[in-house]
């Protein structure tokens, strides 16, 4: 029981490597960028992304719209840094004061 617990373990952890591997070969475009920017910003519950528009060139990111609130402004930026394949973040989005 114990080899056959082993051997599953292995076989999974190569293929969690391999797909790995595969994924981090793969080129990123500049729309899958945008998608999966765009996805994440609508997503959160800080950052509520409707009124930010996000265009991406080279992987380089331009972040621009308006928000209610610093935080919401400091969170979209941080949410786009860590999606794989942004290189840079320029942060153009404005406070709107009501």
């Amino acid at each position: 029981m114990k080899i056959k617990r082993s051997v599953q373990t292995l076989v999974l952890s190569l293929t969690l490597a391999a797909a790995a591997a595969f994924a981090a070969a793969k080129p990123v475009t500049d729309d899958f960028l945008t998608d999966t920017i765009r996805s994440k910003l609508a997503s959160d519950t800080i950052v509520k992304g409707g009124a930010i528009e996000v265009e991406v060139h080279d992987g380089a990111v331009v972040l621009r719209g308006k928000v209610e609130e610093e935080k919401q402004k400091d969170k979209a930026e941080k949410l786009t840094k860590k999606i794989n394949g942004v290189k840079s973040v320029k942060n153009e989005i404005v406070l709107s004061h009501p």
